[in-house]
């Protein structure tokens, strides 16, 4: 457990570059294609019940990243803030090709072609190296449990865009993984 304590120099500052980055590219969307990314409707209770506790963990892994402070010029800050990187790229990428598909289809190019979630992958793997540059052990273990749990909203995405898709939808989920090449 990290001695939490608040100051300039803290984890805030990569998840600030999160939050920016997503609240700049949602703000020049249509209000249908933000309604699209963030609707809910067709979700089980148990469904929704798991996503709340997921979030209630991402919450304390949150909080653990804002009230710790990065472990600049060490390994683990150089590893995270490479991973925080990576995944700002990803993201945008991924929020972009959301955007430009019409609200009538199923999302299936750019890094959709690769992967089924690559916005949820993409900002796992920017809250990863915020944990990582923090060197918070506590913070990794909430973002473990964050993405158990999580994985139940994802299959109820799933669920719902087949009943939306159909077919169409059941042959991207064939032919492209959940996570990755590895899943």
């Amino acid at each position: 457990m990290p001695a939490f304590q608040i100051g300039w120099l803290n984890g805030w500052i990569l998840l600030a570059l999160l939050v920016l980055t997503d609240g700049v590219l949602f703000l020049s969307f249509p209000k249908p294609v933000v309604a699209r990314l963030f609707d809910r409707s067709g979700w089980s209770q148990k469904q929704a019940t798991l996503t709340v506790l997921s979030k209630l963990c991402a919450l304390f892994c949150i909080v653990s990243i804002v009230l710790t402070p990065l472990k600049i010029g060490s390994p683990v800050f150089i590893a995270g803030t490479i991973l925080v990187a990576l995944g700002l790229a990803g993201l945008v990428k991924a929020v972009l090709d959301f955007r430009h598909t019409p609200l009538d289809q199923p999302v299936v190019s750019g890094l959709y072609r690769i992967s089924r979630h690559p916005q949820i992958v993409m900002s796992s793997v920017v809250i990863l190296g915020a944990c990582l540059a923090v060197g918070s052990g506590a913070a990794v273990i909430a973002f473990a449990a964050t993405k158990v749990l999580g994985h139940y909203g994802i299959l109820a995405e799933e669920e719902v865009c087949l009943r939306q898709y159909g077919d169409d939808y059941r042959a991207y989920l064939q032919r492209v993984p959940r996570y990755f090449v590895f899943f």
